[in-house]
């Protein structure tokens, strides 16, 4: 904890430079840099392009076993630029991507954890390695299933994952597994008008795909979930579009149950390019795991972080975060509702019991969970109405206050791994769960060798 301290400045100008370049998934040229900068500087031994993956950083302290990984990312996403510490919506001119998810935060939360982890074996002549690795492409939601068909992860005893969030808690709920797909229809042009019988319309076939997509609804699982959007749908009302694409996403609390319901997507797709005689190319994108987090660190995890501090909330930061909430009140006084908080609560002190609640949204860090036991976690980053994926995220993600949750959770990750090196048998009661839960199963990667990193 006292090095994370000493390091806290560099933390903060880590965080505060990756918010001011945002960057596109596998495009985290500056965030890449400038992380591995601040690792290597600090003693690890550091690996840019770890699982194939040119953004992606393997950074590690230490031999022997317990291996603890940290997992990290720093992508942005698109249409979430936002002046930090601003009350209104406002995007910073020209910057086209934002830090709506935090990701400042959450990379340089655990390169805070490594250093303090790396300090305990230093001090403590501790067997054990400590990892950090830089995930590009989460929101993307393939980055860590490329870095793991490349071999990543492998190596570790256990792993640990800090999301930024409007409270403290620790989670065994579980997240969708996903997976993305484009399918792209082409047919024939011709004159809509003059000679309508000549043409095979690409648009007609999406519009049937999404019509067919729409049936299958009532014959899923109620886990299941399907969106899509229409990429491309021709270019005037008087010519028969040779060309039209719509993308999919599908989601459900299992692996199987996506897989499932995907391969009855193809055939959705492959029946509206009968049914309207056009062609359709599929570009599968990728996809990923539910969640599968482990009891045995989830419990530790909790318990740490009911023993230490949290950083109090200056009367600046709360007046900023009242603003916040104002903006999405209905959100902000059902969170307050549902948790029996004071009505006046605008940012989270303290920690919620361990959430059992399942989430609909994804996240690859299921991945992982898949290959080794991992823990997942959040500090308060956002004031408490903030929905996810939004501006107030940005504007806070630069702010003291999304400061103050990402040291909380440094802090927090930093003396569980003080704790496994200590005491090794945790990690060997969290692999034996791990593997109970995995039943014999392996971790098989979502995305097959011949599709390409984006």
């Amino acid at each position: 904890m006292q090095a994370i301290d000493q390091y806290r400045s560099t933390l903060d100008q880590l965080s505060k430079g990756i918010w001011a370049h945002p960057e596109a998934g596998y495009r985290e040229t500056y965030a890449c840099d400038a992380t591995a900068k601040v690792l290597r500087d600090a003693g690890f031994e550091v690996e840019i392009g770890a699982g194939g993956v040119p953004t992606a950083i393997r950074a590690s302290f230490g031999s022997g076993h317990p291996v603890i990984g940290l997992l990290g990312e720093y992508d942005a996403l698109p249409g979430l630029s936002q002046e930090c510490c601003g009350t209104e919506k406002k995007p910073v001119e020209g910057q086209g991507y934002g830090h709506g998810c935090g990701h400042n935060l959450l990379g340089v939360a655990h390169v805070g954890a490594a250093i303090g982890i790396k300090e305990e074996i230093e001090k403590n002549h501790l067997p054990g390695t400590v990892v950090y690795y830089g995930c590009p492409g989460e929101e993307l939601l393939t980055g860590k299933p490329f870095m793991a068909r490349g071999g990543a992860f492998r190596d570790l005893d256990l792993a640990m994952a800090f999301h930024p969030n409007t409270n403290n808690s620790a989670t065994m709920g579980v997240s969708t597994a996903l997976n993305s797909a484009k399918f792209h229809f082409k047919g024939r042009t011709a004159h809509a008008g003059g000679d309508p019988h000549n043409g095979r319309s690409a648009l007609d076939a999406v519009e049937l795909m999404d019509v067919g997509a729409n049936y299958l609804r009532e014959h899923v699982t109620s886990d299941v979930r399907i969106h899509y959007t229409i990429l491309e749908g021709g270019t005037a009302p008087n010519i028969v579009p040779d060309k039209a694409s719509v993308w999919y996403y599908v989601r459900a609390l299992s692996r199987d149950a996506v897989v499932d319901c995907y391969d009855r997507l193809v055939k959705i797709a492959k029946g509206a390019a009968m049914m309207t005689e056009t062609e359709v190319e599929i570009e599968f994108l990728g996809g990923c795991y539910n969640r599968l987090n482990n009891k045995v660190l989830t419990e530790m995890v909790d318990g740490i972080m009911r023993e230490l501090p949290q950083e109090p909330w200056t009367q600046e930061e709360l007046d900023f975060a009242k603003k916040l909430n104002e903006s999405s009140a209905s959100q902000w006084k059902k969170f307050l509702q549902k948790h029996n908080l004071p009505e006046d609560t605008q940012l989270h002190t303290g920690v919620l019991p361990i959430q059992y609640e399942n989430t609909f949204a994804s996240s690859d860090v299921g991945d992982v969970g898949h290959i080794v036991p991992t823990v997942s976690f959040t500090t308060a980053c956002f004031a408490i109405g903030s929905p996810g994926h939004s501006w107030q995220f940005t504007s806070c993600s630069g702010s003291s206050i999304g400061e103050k949750g990402m040291i909380y959770a440094a802090k927090v990750m930093a003396v569980a791994g003080a704790r496994i090196l200590e005491n090794p048998k945790i990690a060997e009661e969290a692999m034996a769960e791990f593997k109970a839960s995995m039943g014999g199963k392996e971790y098989v990667c979502p995305i097959p060798d011949e599709v390409p990193l984006p």
